[in-house]
């Protein structure tokens, strides 16, 4: 083992001053002013999300993903079904809804494989990834503003699109990488 120098108290940085910016729909930015451990300060640019839910849903061996738009990357994105939490939601309530207001499917079983900040460095959305089993037909329900292809892809598939930059985005990534961990052990 190689010897290190001792670490130094970790400090949390407290808050002096926190300035709302702006208020959307969906996020909420502010500008805090915080205290460092030697006495200076800085600022510290957050924005603040209610959460979401996203559904690794398989059906037939294959998974079901949306095709969509993202303005952001200006670009389309092959996506696992996901949606923020709303108000105090519990997030396998959320990632039901998501997965049938997307691709037109219920799951008789939801299991938690992981909850996650996507950026903790700015932003403080947790996001819950689930498995869903059993799938039975239910009812797609798009938001007015959604336009979204459902497709079911394979294993190869789904790889070939993340190298190709199609999946670019963590939760679908780490969904793969949990479908092909199953497919390997048979576990989730």
């Amino acid at each position: 083992m190689v010897n290190q120098p001792a670490k130094p108290a970790m400090w949390r940085e407290e808050t002096i001053q926190s300035e709302p910016i702006f208020q959307g729909k969906i996020i909420s930015l502010q500008v805090d002013t915080v205290s460092l451990a030697d006495g200076r300060t800085a600022t510290r640019e957050i924005v603040r999300h209610p959460g979401a839910a996203a559904v690794m849903a398989l059906l037939d061996g294959k998974l079901l993903v949306v095709d969509q738009f993202r303005k952001p990357l200006e670009k389309f994105q092959i996506e696992i079904p996901a949606g923020k939490l709303d108000g105090d939601e519990d997030p396998m309530v959320a990632a039901a809804r998501e997965l049938e207001e997307e691709t037109g499917y219920r799951a008789k079983d939801l299991k938690l494989l992981s909850a996650f900040f996507t950026s903790p460095g700015f932003a403080d959305e947790k996001l819950y990834l689930y498995f869903a089993s059993e799938l039975e037909p239910g009812r797609q329900q798009l938001d007015e503003d959604e336009d979204i292809q459902v497709e079911a892809i394979t294993l190869e598939q789904a790889e070939a699109y993340i190298a190709e930059g199609r999946i670019s985005d963590a939760k679908t990534i780490l969904a793969v990488y949990a479908w092909k961990l199953y497919a390997l052990t048979g576990t989730i």
